[in-house]
């Protein structure tokens, strides 16, 4: 364009910025520093050359009006040293930051000061909100410094230690201008630094010993160690099939069925593929008749060896894990357990059996409850297995979320609106109170001629925490009622290791371990 447009209104250049500092701006970092600290305590031209030099991308200046007001620096440095009692200028090199370690785990807030003129644009905020990126970016573990105490000369005889000074602070029963801002943008008090900075005597030379915990860093040993290794994906695609139940006439054309259902979960990339609760019964309309029980039991016992082979064929064949519903079977001992098969897409066979039979079940099919409750590892991080009515006793959930697992998968199997609303509830109070996600999966349709499997009804879900990175209903995916069909979401484990982290509720950490705790029968394992 040769004019330009009056109607256009002239760019304006940002006010106020954060970028990564350089050796351009050192001049103005020690004269910043001069007029926060003075002339005797201010940085040496070296030292701020030290720190860009060993950590560049850890160096922050904020920019205003074309002018350095701020200046934050950082390194990484290991937890057993950052997380041990020490001083200032012990753990900085004197200043120089060079105590960096490029391998390092945490990354140790050295400084942040900000021109006196310019405070009130939250300067302070900027830096830390660029310091828990930085931290996230690099997948650190966490970020730990010593905060001043400048309230602490003042108030030292009212409270006598700087212990109780610190815990009247954290308790909100007092502010101090540095700790208070600290603890409210996320920060941990996990111990007072004697002998800090002898120098600033507001803080009597105490600092306040803060960590921020990075939320995309799993704290469960088990759930960071398949994080360290690298095998947790960020985003797990899950697909769960609304199973319509009909009359079929061999077992080929049930694995037909069930084929289909893998090939379209795995034609979605889909990591998981979920079938319902006793979805198996179908294969009992083979028999064209009416079985008791007992021979319901029989017949379906043996399709028990074709069916694992089936599904971890289908499983390696589609590069899918897959949840295969349940499968009543009876067991060596003679006893009748209602069995969740789970194949992997390595091959491999894990089976999780229903703790809770229904009266329904222990009446109709002489059903009996398991005792294992553990995780299955995968290639996604550990899941748990919740079987209908095991959904609805939370102690279960809390057993599996305390083992790390991440996701809880439900193969449910209901007949009337109310038995599925039971389920449903059930399953989204354990996505809140285990901050984990949880997959439902049920039948449809009829099945005449198949004793106590008459009709069926489900709304197949994927259901989510509620708060901010989820659904605002904490519904991930939904199905139509009754009608044959497949929920398909992408479930985000960061974002559920964040909500554990420092989500608005955190109902993992907040639980009253001096109050209750929860046990498990040592032969269950």
């Amino acid at each position: 364009m040769s004019e330009k447009d009056p109607q256009q209104p002239p760019r304006r250049r940002a006010l106020l910025g954060i970028r990564q500092a350089d050796r351009r701006d050192i001049e103005a970092i020690v004269a910043l520093s001069a007029r926060v600290y003075g002339d005797d305590f201010c940085y040496l031209p070296e030292m701020v050359t030290g720190q860009l030099s060993h950590f560049p991308e850890g160096q922050f200046v904020a920019e205003y009006q074309g002018q350095i007001v701020g200046y934050c620096s950082t390194f990484r440095i290991a937890g057993d040293i950052a997380l041990k009692p020490h001083t200032w200028r012990a753990i900085t090199g004197g200043g120089y930051g060079s105590r960096h370690d490029p391998e390092g785990d945490w990354l140790y807030g050295m400084e942040v000061c900000v021109d006196p003129a310019r405070r009130g644009l939250r300067i302070g905020r900027r830096f830390y909100d660029a310091r828990k990126k930085l931290c996230m970016d690099k997948r650190l573990r966490g970020i730990v410094f010593g905060g001043r105490l400048p309230g602490l000369s003042k108030k030292i005889k009212k409270y006598g230690t700087p212990q109780a000074y610190a815990e009247a602070v954290q308790a909100d029963k007092l502010r101090d201008p540095t700790l208070s801002f600290q603890l409210r943008n996320g920060f941990e008090l996990i111990g007072l630094l004697k002998d800090y900075l002898p120098s600033d005597r507001e803080s009597l030379g105490w600092a306040a010993h803060l960590a921020w915990r990075n939320p995309q860093q799993a704290e469960h040993p088990v759930v960071a160690a398949v994080q360290e290794r690298g095998r947790l994906p960020s985003v797990v695609r899950v697909a769960s099939v609304q199973y319509q139940q009909r009359r079929i006439a061999t077992f080929e054309e049930f694995a037909n069925q069930v084929e289909y259902f893998v090939d379209v979960a795995a034609d979605y990339n889909a990591d998981f593929v979920v079938f319902p609760e006793l979805f198996t019964l179908q294969l009992l309309s083979v028999e064209n008749q009416k079985l008791s029980p007992a021979d319901s039991i029989r017949s379906l016992t043996s399709y028990t060896e074709r069916y694992c082979e089936l599904i971890c064929k289908l499983a390696v064949k589609y590069n899918i894990n897959l949840i295969g519903g349940t499968h009543p079977t009876r067991m060596p001992d003679g006893d009748i357990h209602n069995n969740c098969y789970v194949a992997l897409r390595d091959g491999s066979l894990h089976v999780r059996e229903k703790l809770h039979p229904t009266p329904n079940e222990r009446h109709w099919w002489k059903i009996t409850g398991g005792e294992g409750a553990q995780v299955i590892m995968t290639d996604c991080g550990p899941i748990g297995i919740m079987i209908c009515y095991d959904s609805e006793f939370p102690e279960l959930g809390r057993h599996l979320t305390d083992q790390g697992a991440l996701m809880l998968f439900v193969p449910f199997c209901t007949d009337v609106r109310q038995g599925y609303l039971r389920v449903r509830y059930s399953c989204a109070a354990r996505a809140i109170e285990n901050q984990c996600y949880v997959v439902l999966s049920g039948n449809c349709g009829n099945l005449p001629g198949v004793n106590n499997f008459d009709i069926q009804y489900s709304q197949t879900c994927i259901l989510t925490p509620c708060d901010f990175p989820f659904a605002p209903d904490g519904i991930a995916a939904d199905t139509s009622p009754n009608v044959e069909a497949v929920a398909f979401a992408d479930l985000r484990l960061d974002s559920l290791l964040e909500a554990r982290a420092s989500g608005t509720v955190q109902n993992l950490k907040d639980r009253r371990h001096d109050l209750y705790q929860l046990s498990w029968r040592r032969s269950s394992y």
